[in-house]
Order: structure tokens, then sequence, then C-alpha cells
């Protein structure tokens, strides 16, 4: 399948934490395994290797079954940005690209996280179910990034993570 969308997630969040904490907490086998597209109890795979090339896999086991994320780090700054693909091959042979940009601020650092998501078009699709899908895509990245990076506060800000809240 060729044809296909794709929409920009653009989302912001605050740390009490100068941003290498942050950085770290993207870059860190023991860090991420604890909240990147996984929790510490569910994570069965965290394999990380940050350099530019390098490529990452996680692997989550929820609700009887095994969830594998993939990618390859495209650009490492230390402590500013890093751009990296994201993959689910389970779902979809689409790839899509996540830029996260970390700046000082009086109180730690500001995070801007923009993933470009790449949508793909069944066939027969009309305009309208096309904008639904970008909306679906978005909507469902978001929520999950949301869960996410309060766990990514929590665990820079705390050391740990509660887990409160799931399941």
């Amino acid at each position: 399948m060729s044809e296909y969308s794709t929409i920009a997630l653009k989302m912001t969040r605050s740390f009490d934490v100068p941003p290498e904490k942050v950085f770290d907490a993207w870059l860190n086998q023991e860090m991420i395994k604890k909240w990147f597209f996984t929790l510490e109890r569910t994570n069965k795979v965290a394999q990380n290797n940050p350099k530019v090339g390098g490529t990452w896999e996680i692997v989550d086991h929820r609700d009887g079954k095994d969830y594998r994320a993939i990618g390859e780090y495209i650009e490492i700054d230390r402590p500013k940005k890093i751009v990296f693909t994201f993959q689910m091959p389970q779902f979809s042979d689409s790839t899509d690209t996540l830029i996260v940009e970390l700046k000082d601020t009086q109180q730690g650092c500001e995070m801007t996280f923009t993933q470009n998501i790449v949508v793909p078009h069944e066939e027969n699709w009309t305009q309208a179910d096309i904008e639904k899908a970008l909306k679906e895509y978005h909507d469902g990245s978001e929520h999950g990034w949301n869960l996410m990076f309060m766990g990514l506060k929590e665990l820079v800000e705390t050391g740990k993570i509660s887990y409160q809240g799931t399941s």
C-alpha cells in the first residue's frame, strides 16, 4: 500500500530538573524500561544502542499479548535534541519520526516533543475517511504520550514511578 498521509503531534512539557536528566531518561536503557512505551512490571525487553545509526527495541506484555516497538537513532545532540524513528511492525510497516527538543528554563527545562505520524490509507478511502483516520491516530497517540510523559516526569523528578491508576 503506497498511499499515506502524515499528521504532526506536538506536545510540550515542563520538568523541575535540568535538561540532561530528561535527555538521559530517553536514552538510558534502565530508565526507558520504566516509562517509554512500557511499565517496568510489564517490560519484557528493553534494548538500546543510543548512537546515530544505533537501534532500540522495547517489548511490553499487556493483556496477554506482546507489543513490540523498534526504531533507529537519526540525531543525538546532548542535552538538546534527539531524533529517532518509531515503528510497531505487528500493526504497520509505516515508520514515524520522533523529535525530542530540550531547553533550559528558570525552574528546570522544557521538552518539546513532535511525532510525525504516518497514516496508511486503505483502499477506496474518501477524503472524509482520511481525515477521520488522521484525527484518530493523532488523538490516540496524544493519549498514549500523555500517560508516558506523566511517568517520565515522576521518574526524573522523584527517581521512581508509582504506577497509580495503571492496570
